[in-house]
């Protein structure tokens, strides 16, 4: 398996793309998690070499614009490539209730009709439900609500090829000492660190919901996982973040860590 970071920052960033990521398995299917803002989704795959007519799996945390907006080019160019004969099979989006509803109003409120009439046909949205187990890209995975206090957000469970180990999402907020038993003795954490603890006067992120470099590396260490991997930050420490923001967390966590740029792959 391959993890393939196409965005690491958060909402409001410039530098980076914001956070989504591939997930690719040795069959080479990939599955997209999150689409970023915008069309910029698209540029990032074209820049990965990651063809849309080779993706029919996605699944989608939450409503923010970060995260949900680029989900619908992504809609609009799969339902191109059909209409123009170049995709085969079936796309199927994945998430809560409200996610696959929220992504049905954007879709049809501003997409042409040549586009939505694939909707239901070739392109399924399929809402999960917390704890709900599904299959795709030839894995299992356990989808569960992570009990945000904003916008209802689900992570989710992979179990990884070849054994009884995991790769789990912890979405974009701090986690909930009701997943414990997901995230115990991980093989991969992927946790949002929105900047460094010793920075967070400048970057504000508790006000924010969100955690620092310092918090995830004492979260991963708590729930003993093998390797901690941080995304969703701040983006003025672009040309530093992956040095300060690793010997933060290695303060309080003694697995490893990885700091991934746009664009990095990850073998898991």
């Amino acid at each position: 398996m391959e993890l393939l970071m196409l965005g690491t920052g958060s909402a409001a960033v410039t530098e980076c793309y914001n956070t989504c990521f591939a997930l690719i398995a040795d069959n080479g299917k990939p599955m997209l998690v999150d689409a970023g803002g915008g069309n910029g989704i698209l540029k990032q795959l074209e820049r990965a070499d990651l063809p849309l007519t080779e993706i029919h799996d996605m699944f989608i945390t939450h409503t923010h614009t970060d995260h949900i907006l680029g989900a619908v080019w992504v809609v609009r160019m799969v339902a191109q490539s059909i209409y123009g004969g170049k995709y085969s099979g079936t796309f199927t989006v994945r998430g809560h209730d409200e996610a696959m509803a929220a992504l049905r109003i954007i879709c049809f409120a501003t997409l042409p009709e040549k586009v939505t009439c694939h909707i239901d046909k070739e392109i399924i949205f399929a809402p999960v439900a917390d704890g709900e187990h599904f299959s795709a890209i030839g894995c299992s995975f356990t989808a569960f609500d992570i009990n945000s206090t904003k916008a209802k957000q689900y992570g989710f469970v992979m179990q990884l090829p070849g054994g009884d180990e995991r790769l789990v999402c912890l979405g974009d907020e701090p986690f909930n000492e009701r997943n414990r038993h997901y995230a115990e003795g991980a093989k991969w954490l992927l946790s949002e660190a929105f900047c460094l603890y010793s920075q967070r006067e400048r970057f504000k992120p508790y006000e924010k919901h969100h955690s620092t470099a310092l918090d995830a590396g004492t979260l991963a260490e708590s729930l003993d996982v093998k390797n901690l991997l941080l995304y969703h930050t701040e983006d003025k420490t672009l040309s530093t973040r992956r040095k300060t923001y690793t010997a933060e967390a290695a303060t309080r966590f003694s697995g490893n860590i990885v700091v991934p740029d746009d664009l990095d792959r990850i073998r898991l």
